[in-house]
């Protein structure tokens, strides 16, 4: 049987709507369209992660998910807003927002070049639309550390709502969000439910809380937020858990192994040419290669680690069939490899070398504009540590991405911690020196010393 996922053109053919969902989304449009810019964040990420993804508005054969909808609206809004000093984005355009663009645009370029289908290319622009339309409205919705923290809290009340449903999901067997329309009402899985609130898949419902979870730590250690970061902890938790899922599991402790570096934070170079040399140092001593360790990974008695690990394998071995532009055949490697459960091999087969070069490029300036940041702010403890659990949601996404790849609502929270990250990391480059630095060098501005390293150097 021919696999589904390398197929287009498909899909209902007619619009699937709940008249609940219209009514929602008509709302977040006017919202959108309306309210202040620093509160359309609000009705934009509710919106996108309480309607199901398979509530589509079927226009000339193309289809309109909620998210395509709003984006659009979103957009429509940020074309006709007054431009700031700094333009439509906190700081301007940063070398974030060119890679994030560059991998878009490569993966939809090159996906096309190696399907040669109107369909294929027709997908590959709705893909297209989600990536840069979500990227571009949630950038210009958050923009201030006031924006995060706003869009922090609607993420927690998101995990606590979305738990809520998923422990009804565990008692009562039946998923509310179902009754919508477009996605199951249960899934059960080796006499498991697995629960998933909203989302397409159970899988991603619990990567967005096990994701979610540092950002809500941070949220808990301010004075003024405990409560809501309380309870955000409590749902993220429970959407982990409720899922029966190993990846989100593995995501949750990576999270929180993360923010146990903290003591560790001025000695990273260290951690990591450490953990460098120990999975080196694994791969000459292990009977199979390193990234078999996957295989061992079964936290809930009935995971797809092998899978998971066969998919790695085989993409490291036909590294000469996807290269270039991708490959479509990668379903010919084994049994299952339709299922593109990691996100590092789903760039690397449906964009090639260099669209898997730019994700990884676009997570390591992630990465580097947050320890700038963190230097930046040395002396402050609450500032350093809330880059610190920024830092800390960004590696739980990329221990995620070994187990699964995002394609609902979940891409758009890894588009908000992008857009977080950004905004933060700019305004903290905008802010005045802190004390601590302002003694170490009192004639340089903040432009001047982007990393400590280059203050050291100019006294």
């Amino acid at each position: 049987m021919e696999p589904q996922n390398l197929r287009f053109g498909g899909g209902i053919g007619v619009t699937l709507l709940h008249p609940l969902v219209a009514v929602a989304i008509l709302l977040a449009i006017v919202l959108i369209l309306f309210l202040p810019r620093k509160h359309i964040i609000v009705p934009i990420l509710l919106s996108i992660f309480f309607i199901p993804k398979g509530q589509v508005v079927v226009l000339a054969q193309a289809h309109f998910t909620a998210a395509k909808i709003l984006f659009l609206a979103g957009l429509i809004r940020w074309a006709t807003s007054r431009r700031s000093q700094s333009g439509w984005f906190a700081g301007s355009f940063n070398s974030v927002d060119r890679l994030f663009i560059a991998l878009a645009l490569l993966n939809t370029i090159v996906f096309s070049v190696q399907w040669m289908e109107i369909q294929a290319l027709i997908k590959s622009l709705g893909d297209l639309l989600d990536m840069l339309g979500g990227y571009f409205v949630l950038r210009f919705a958050i923009q201030d550390n006031k924006d995060v923290k706003r869009t922090v809290k609607i993420l927690a009340l998101i995990a606590i709502v979305s738990a809520a449903c998923m422990i009804n999901e565990q008692l009562t067997g039946s998923n509310i969000f179902g009754r919508l329309g477009g996605i199951p009402e249960t899934i059960v899985r080796d006499g498991k439910i697995r629960s998933q609130a909203a989302f397409e898949v159970f899988i991603t419902a619990g990567a967005f809380g096990a994701t979610l979870l540092p950002l809500l730590v941070w949220l808990w250690s301010d004075e003024k937020s405990r409560i809501s970061g309380l309870l955000g902890m409590f749902g993220a938790t429970v959407m982990t858990i409720t899922c029966y899922a190993s990846t989100t599991l593995v995501a949750y402790a990576a999270g929180i192994f993360s923010l146990c570096l903290w003591p560790l934070r001025r000695q990273m170079r260290l951690v990591r040419w450490g953990l460098l040399l120990t999975l080196v140092g694994l791969h000459l001593v292990m009977h199979g290669p390193v990234w078999s360790l996957i295989e061992k990974v079964d936290l809930t008695g009935s995971s797809s680690s092998y899978h998971r690990y066969m998919l790695i394998d085989n993409c490291i071995r036909h590294f000469g069939d996807w290269w270039l532009l991708g490959f479509k055949g990668y379903d010919t490697w084994g049994f299952d490899m339709w299922d593109l459960s990691n996100q590092y091999v789903a760039y690397a087969v449906s964009g090639g070398l260099a669209t898997l070069v730019v994700f990884i490029a676009l997570i390591s300036r992630s990465f580097a504009g947050l320890g700038t940041a963190r230097k930046l702010v040395a002396g402050n403890r609450k500032q350093e540590w809330f880059f610190w659990c920024l830092g800390s949601a960004l590696f739980a996404h990329v221990v995620a991405y070994f187990g699964i790849g995002y394609f609902d609502q979940m891409e758009f929270a890894w588009l908000a911690l992008l857009a977080i990250i950004c905004a933060a990391v700019s305004e903290t480059k905008r802010s005045p020196v802190p004390l601590a630095q302002v003694a170490l060098a009192p004639a340089y501005p903040v432009a001047h010393f982007m990393d400590l390293d280059v203050l050291e150097t100019k006294q």
